[in-house]
């Protein structure tokens, strides 16, 4: 069997023994008899955190219909569950998830287990939204973390990271359904922030700039605006400085926007507006890199003036870059832990070398604000600084070793980056 590679095609899996039980009796089965796994999602990470050296178990075939909880307002997926195939069960019924990342087509439980977030100044990350989690651990029996049984507890296995077990059901908060309208703005000053970051943000539901660095300027402001029921409104000309698109734009300039989710204010349903690409597109392979580095949200002018400083290094490198914010939460493993935060992020040219060469200089340029590196994407912090970053990290290596003693889940990035053999 050919060695398989991550969607983006950067990084190439270490074995070809892949597992793709049907059912969580087989999940069990696997996990009692293999001596090491990892499992693998929808394989957008771009590191190594899902790798295995021996056994990869892939749950795409693990996933019948989520089920709805209308008097709890909740709905329990299956592992294999993406975003995309959920979000439509929920609009049917007429409900809805409090947020989305940039991309539809990741799988539930990855994108919970890697803290992947979504953006919104009052809108925590994706694995906030989980009630509970069903695991399967070492021994291959199944243990259940939730809020009702030990709050404390779920806030540590939700972020996991792939180290306790094998997630197979998660159990989300939902709400009702509800409509966005989405704007676009052009060449919004960076100076533009020094004063009114915080009303740029508070501004909507969620914001997202977009840079390519050449410049002192984000080239576009996206501002995707919650309406009340038949609410219609403008938001004007003019947004602090920037000027309202005359069409729909893509974030990259050049590139036709007939991917991307509609723009120019048309209202609709969340759905169809959170994500910035629609859900019937699904790219078959992102021939980029991404970074991502989160840090608290007080910091964020300065953080971003000091990228500036190196922009004539990171420009010839990188697509597009995306700045946006995250409400804190109570999440162990989570960069917003207890931090109302900023994520700014690099979606690179695949062209590794120079990118690794870049990497340390962006991370010295942020390390007076303590910036945390995104999970599942590309970074060389050292494990010392990460470890150091994480309040609850103490509590994280107990629970691990409380629920997997033997280490059957841990890998290299797990070793490394959480217990630094």
């Amino acid at each position: 069997m050919v060695k398989v590679r991550n969607w983006a095609g950067n990084f190439q899996y270490s074995t070809t023994n892949w597992h793709e039980p049907k059912s969580v009796e087989e999940v069990q089965q696997l996990v009692s008899r293999l001596r090491k796994l990892r499992v693998i999602g929808t394989r957008h990470s771009f590191n190594s955190i899902a790798d295995s050296n021996e056994n990869i178990v892939s749950l795409q075939k693990i996933n019948t219909a989520p089920s709805i909880d209308p008097e709890k307002e909740t709905v329990t997926v299956q592992a294999g569950t993406t975003y995309g195939s959920l979000c439509h069960t929920l609009q049917q019924q007429g409900y809805a998830l409090h947020n989305l990342a940039s991309l539809p087509h990741i799988s539930v439980a990855g994108a919970c287990a890697t803290a992947t977030h979504g953006s919104g100044n009052r809108i925590q990350n994706l694995a906030a939204a989980v009630r509970a989690l069903e695991v399967v651990i070492g021994d291959g029996s199944i243990v259940t973390f939730s809020r009702e049984k030990s709050e404390d507890e779920l806030h540590g296995a939700v972020i996991g990271l792939g180290g306790i077990g094998v997630v197979t059901k998660l159990t989300l908060d939902i709400l009702p359904s509800y409509q966005i309208r989405q704007d676009v703005y052009e060449n919004l000053p960076l100076a533009q922030l020094a004063h009114d970051f915080d009303a740029i943000f508070s501004s909507a539901y969620s914001v997202s700039l977009f840079t390519d660095w050449q410049d002192e300027i984000f080239n576009q402001v996206w501002i995707k605006s919650k309406l009340k029921v038949d609410q219609t409104f403008s938001l004007g000309k003019n947004f602090y400085g920037a000027d309202a698109a005359k069409e729909n734009l893509h974030p990259l300039k050049g590139v036709g926007a007939e991917n991307c989710t509609a723009q120019l204010g048309v209202p609709g349903d969340w759905l169809d507006r959170l994500p910035h690409f629609r859900m019937d597109f699904t790219p078959s392979k992102g021939q980029e890199l991404q970074s991502e580095y989160i840090l608290a949200r007080e910091h964020a002018y300065d953080a971003l003036c000091a990228l500036s400083e190196i922009r004539d290094q990171i420009a010839p490198h990188l697509f597009i870059s995306e700045v946006r914010t995250i409400a804190q939460d109570e999440l162990w493993m989570s960069p917003s832990y207890k931090q109302d935060s900023v994520a700014i992020h690099f979606t690179w040219q695949d062209k590794w070398t120079e990118v690794k060469q870049l990497l340390p200089l962006i991370e010295a340029q942020l390390e007076p604000f303590q910036a945390k590196p995104h999970w599942g994407k590309l970074f060389t912090t050292s494990p010392a600084k990460i470890q150091s970053l994480y309040e609850k990290m103490p509590a994280f290596q107990q629970l691990l070793m409380k629920y997997d003693p033997n280490g059957k889940f841990r890998n290299e990035f797990l070793d490394k980056y959480i217990f630094c053999t």
